[in-house]
């Protein structure tokens, strides 16, 4: 089999990710052992991470988040609070389905805009486009 043009042929479709890992097949032994229809889901699904990833990166370099790194998981709660069930609530977007907003109020440094962070990062995993403001002095007490 000529495996060059079949190469070019898929970076001519721009399925580059499903071209690397068919050459990584060829190159592992224990690869080409499986069944036709189990290495065609391996390249697929190489290819469909691949563009998730590529999809994910764009999204979170558009919404230019102030805290690139933030997402749910890193978000340290003492169990005593009882916030996993609120950040596991928040993690559904299902607020921003149904038209709700979330805002986050505490003193300084408690992480809200960490939190606000991590909440985008989550919309943006579900790609959904966030937007992030904050209004200053909205809420005087």
């Amino acid at each position: 089999m000529l495996n060059a043009p079949t190469l070019e042929k898929l970076h001519a479709l721009k399925l580059d990710a499903l071209a690397a890992a068919w050459t990584d097949q060829q190159q592992h032994a224990d690869a080409t052992a499986l069944a036709f229809d189990e290495r065609l889901g391996l390249l697929v699904e190489a290819e469909w991470i691949a563009r998730e990833n590529k999809r994910l990166g764009r999204a979170l370099q558009e919404a230019k988040l102030k805290l690139p790194q933030a997402c749910l998981e890193a978000i340290d709660y003492p169990a005593r609070r009882e916030l996993d069930k609120v950040v596991r609530q928040l993690a559904t977007c299902r607020w921003i389905d149904e038209h709700h907003n979330v805002i986050l109020v505490g003193a300084t440094g408690v992480g809200k805009s960490f939190a606000a962070c991590a909440l985008a990062h989550q919309a943006c995993r579900k790609a959904i486009a966030p937007s992030i403001g904050a209004r200053p002095g909205s809420f005087t007490s």
